[in-house]
């Protein structure tokens, strides 16, 4: 084959509007894995740039492709040469060194977890302390000033960390894992920089009153730290260690980032056993036996980490820390005895959050999409939004209080009130001696704080009707806001408070119809929100009844979370599948499209197909490499090494280059295929850590070697996984799913063609190009 049999048609780019927003594809070869670098994939927030990272499209970045993992075998000569010679020891250190890891993953999570939360409590708990003393002074205004300057100090710190260091850092970062876990591989979402500013910039933007919450950025923590402990090592900075080269590759580091998503909510919630539930329901696309039982272990570890931690907190040495942090909430003072009107309420309950969920995701969608806008045109901007935002949060919070009136302390609290000098509900704020303002019992607390309030049921008389739909409101809104700004930011608190206030309100209006306390009304209505902006319902049940220790209220928490749930279901997806389409990345469902069973794998085809022989032409393949984004490549045995073409096997471009670059060459078409047995080891063509590995461009090769061969039989992955061109595109695509493939070959029905039909890969089973291909078909929601 000579370079002159490439056809790489590239004058026919065209683009084409599809599901979500524009797609950009170059017709190259989707049979060829350019599909497979969804670079291809315009950005549907930013319709003038090529599709970027996770957080791109939110608070902007550098334009980066976005390409697939190998979460495939790539069962070469190399492959079995090395797979057959390791020994029983060898064997052993892998097992014991992958339990290491997820045990290291446990606890260094549950560290920074730790870490977080008595940074929050104490820089939150003296800003609030600042500012009670000033209104107590009857200094109002300094107490303003206060109060505001030191959260805009706060959310500026968090800004320019997240604006100017690590973009991808901005947000939960859950839809982000997520993706990764479906085999999607977006720039930077799990780099050491994106780690330390997502704990950091956390801290800072909790602590600065924001509607945010510090637990779904655990989540990303989490899968931050695995990642970083799982690279097989780090040559820049000398800390290789012969031992981690077992874990250098994408499957490993996929078992490990699953437990660290687990171990993110464990940490955030002291739920182990939600966290456990949390990556087999909505993180993890993959999952099987052995990493349940890692997952177990990894939040197990947490959950005894934190535990030691917190008593040591019990004796004081932790500052303010222990007023309010790691949130459980304790609502077991009431005994839940519910009857048919209680579960009419409840039912009501659910309906509610089934539609304020879907208003909420509703809200989110436009209010992202509008800040896109802002946040693409530079870091400034960016910055300015989260003042903007900043002060915002701060008026609402310190000014709404003054418009309720003040209430009487009740008699027989085994607490003192109103609360002078410490956190905790009763504030005093500008009331008289003996009386508190409940609004500002529930605005100027920390998150925790404010939900234990909101759980309580101590005094069902606590807040007013008109302070928690006030509440409420400003919860809703402000959470909707504030979602998209450059800082790291969770949904879970946000939407646990907005739910756990209209739960209370209902509790308070059916007082006389349910004889169900106000607290666990307000636990329920926190569950029904949860469920409608989420769609979780098994995670999102264990972790509620982990963080209020109440499993008497699980079948109500169970019947809320199906009801809102399937109410949302109606409307729209759930929030974290709405960004992952918003962001562009090419997730792919658990189930197949119905007009997918219109066409056939063959259908979505197209040529010329790019592939190599078995026995190649060095400037064949750097011509190759040089005018293509592929990734795999068919390779073709061909006469003489057999009677008659057939399909040898997949190649992938990183192994092509690390082969080229070894210069390994023959003047003539013969296998030496024993000899680069003899001189290569599988290790040598392992994933480099962070994704830094070989560019075309780093290749040396002059113009005699050009005209040399290479022998490719070694690093060809001679068993990939073929299905034959009729079958149909639905069951393809939910092969190419389950079995968390980056290539799919198609292979001809009839004999006497050849032997390869083309190459499926991720971009091919996306809706935008498959009715971008099909214009005629129309999508609908059911088959």
């Amino acid at each position: 084959m000579d370079e002159n049999s490439f056809n790489f048609n590239h004058g026919n780019d065209i683009e084409h509007d599809g599901e979500g927003g524009a797609f950009l594809e170059r017709r190259e070869s989707n049979t060829s894995t350019y599909s497979d670098r969804e670079g291809a994939v315009r950005e549907p927030l930013l319709k003038s740039r090529v599709n970027t990272t996770s957080q791109i499209a939110i608070v902007g970045a550098n334009v980066c492709p976005v390409e697939s993992l190998d979460y495939e075998i790539a069962e070469n000569e190399l492959f079995k040469q090395d797979w057959r010679s390791r020994k029983r020891v060898q064997i052993f250190q892998y097992v014991i060194l992958k339990w290491a890891l997820a045990l290291l993953i446990g606890f260094s999570t549950a560290l920074v977890g730790f870490f977080n939360n008595l940074a929050v409590e104490n820089i939150a708990g003296l800003k609030l302390l600042l500012t009670s003393n000033l209104m107590l002074a009857d200094k109002h205004c300094q107490a303003f000033a206060a109060f505001a300057g030191l959260n805009m100090i706060l959310a500026i710190c968090a800004a320019v960390l997240c604006a100017l260091i690590a973009p991808a850092a901005a947000g939960s970062g859950i839809p982000e894992v997520k993706a990764y876990l479906n085999g999607v591989d977006a720039h930077s979402i799990l780099a050491p920089s994106t780690l330390l500013v997502k704990i950091f910039g956390s801290i800072f933007g909790v602590a600065a009153g924001f509607v945010v919450g510090k637990e779904g950025p655990m989540v990303h923590t989490g899968a931050c730290i695995a990642n970083l402990l799982g690279q097989g090592g780090s040559r820049k900075y000398h800390l290789t260690w012969k031992w981690l080269r077992y874990f250098k590759n994408d499957r490993d580091r996929r078992d490990l980032i699953t437990c660290g998503a687990a171990a993110g909510v464990a940490a955030a919630f002291r739920a182990p056993v939600g966290g456990v539930l949390f990556a087999l329901e909505e993180a993890a696309s993959w999952w099987r036996s052995a990493l349940l039982w890692r997952t177990f272990f990894t939040t197990a570890v947490v959950a005894m980490v934190l535990r030691s931690l917190i008593q040591f907190c019990k004796s004081g040495n932790c500052g303010l820390f222990g007023h309010g942090g790691l949130i459980i909430f304790d609502v077991n003072s009431a005994i839940p005895s519910y009857n048919t009107p209680d579960l009419l309420a409840i039912m009501l309950i659910g309906v509610l959050g089934g539609i304020l969920g879907s208003l909420y995701n509703y809200l989110v969608d436009k209010v992202l999409r509008t800040y896109s806008i802002i946040n693409e045109r530079g870091p400034a901007l960016k910055i300015l939004l989260v003042i903007v935002v900043s002060l915002l949060t701060s008026c609402c919070a310190y000014g709404l209080p003054w418009f309720v009136a003040c209430t009487p302390c009740p008699t027989g609290l085994d607490v003192q009130c109103p609360t002078i000098g410490r956190s905790g509900n009763y504030k005093i704020f500008q009331c008289q001696e003996g009386h508190y303002n409940d609004l500002a019992s529930l605005f100027l607390n920390t998150n925790d704080d404010a939900i234990r309030n909101l759980f309580s049921s101590r005094n069902k008389n606590e807040f007013h009707f008109s302070s928690l739909f006030i509440f409420f409101t400003a919860m809703f809104f402000l959470g909707v806001i504030t979602y998209g700004i450059a800082i790291p930011s969770g949904l879970f608190i946000p939407v646990i408070l907005a739910g756990a206030s209209y739960g209370r309100l209902l509790g308070r209006l059916l007082g006389s119809f349910a004889s169900l306390d106000v607290g666990l009304f307000g636990l329920l209505g926190a569950a029904s929100f949860l469920g409608g902006t989420m769609r979780m319902t098994v995670s999102l049940c264990v972790i509620l009844l982990e963080l209020t220790n109440d499993l008497l209220m699980l079948p109500l928490v169970m019947l809320v979370l199906l009801i809102s749930k399937t109410v949302a279901d109606s409307f729209n997806k759930g929030v974290y599948d709405q960004i992952v389409k918003m962001k562009g990345l090419p997730y792919m469902e658990a189930h197949a499209e119905p007009y997918m069973r219109q066409l056939v794998a063959g259908d979505v085809c197209s040529g010329p197909l790019i592939s190599f022989s078995s026995v190649e032409k060095v400037g064949n393949i750097v011509h190759a490499l040089r005018m293509t984004r592929h990734n795999g490549f068919p390779v073709i045995d061909e006469p003489p090494f057999t009677d008659a073409p057939e399909l040898c096997g997949l190649v992938l471009r990183s192994h092509l280059l690390v082969l080229l670059n070894a210069k390994k060459f023959t003047k003539n078409r013969v296998l030496i295929r024993s000899e680069l047995l003899r001189m290569f080891h599988a290790f040598d063509f392992a994933k480099p850590g962070s994704g830094k590995g070989l560019k075309v461009e780093d290749l040396d090769i002059n113009e005699e070697e050009m005209e040399m061969y290479v022998d490719l039989h070694p690093i060809t992955n001679t068993s990939p996984y073929t299905v034959v061109e009729t079958m149909s595109l639905a069951k393809a695509a939910v092969l190419f799913r389950e079995l968390g493939l980056r290539h799919l070959c198609v292979v001809p029905k009839t004999p006497g063609r050849p032997p390869i039909v083309g190459i499926l890969t991720r971009h091919d089973f996306m809706p935008g190009h498959v009715l971008g291909l099909y214009p005629h078909i129309v999508p609908h929601k059911y088959a």
